[in-house]
C-alpha cells in the first residue's frame, strides 16, 4: 500500500473520533433528554386516547374509536411498557440534575 492510501483511510476515522466526541459532549444529553420526554408524551397520549384498554377511562369511546386506526401498532408495545412492574425510583436511577 502506499503512503497516500494509509492517510486517506486514517483521515475520516480521525474526523468521526472528533465528532463522537463532541457528540458525546455537548449532545448526548440533550438527545437522550429529548428521547425520554418524547416517550413520556407518547404514553400520556396513548393513555388519554385508549386508556380504557387498562381501566382508565379519560375519552369518550367515539373518540377513541376514530383515533384506533392510528394508535393501532402501537397499543402492544404500550401496555407492555404500562403494565410492567418496577421499582418507584426504577425511571430516575441516573438523573443527577439535582445533585
Amino acid at each position: 500500500m502506499k503512503h497516500d492510501e494509509v492517510q486517506s483511510r486514517e483521515k475520516p476515522n480521525r474526523w468521526q473520533a472528533i465528532r463522537d466526541f463532541m457528540y458525546g459532549m455537548f449532545g448526548m444529553e440533550i438527545a437522550s433528554h429529548a428521547i425520554e420526554m418524547r416517550a413520556s408524551m407518547e404514553s400520556l397520549f396513548m393513555l388519554t386516547t385508549v386508556g380504557d384498554m387498562i381501566g382508565i377511562p379519560v375519552l369518550p369511546p367515539y373518540y377513541s374509536l376514530r383515533l384506533l386506526p392510528f394508535v393501532l401498532p402501537q397499543i402492544a408495545t404500550w401496555k407492555r411498557r404500562v403494565l410492567r412492574e418496577r421499582e418507584f425510583t426504577d425511571e430516575h436511577d441516573y438523573h443527577l440534575d439535582g445533585l
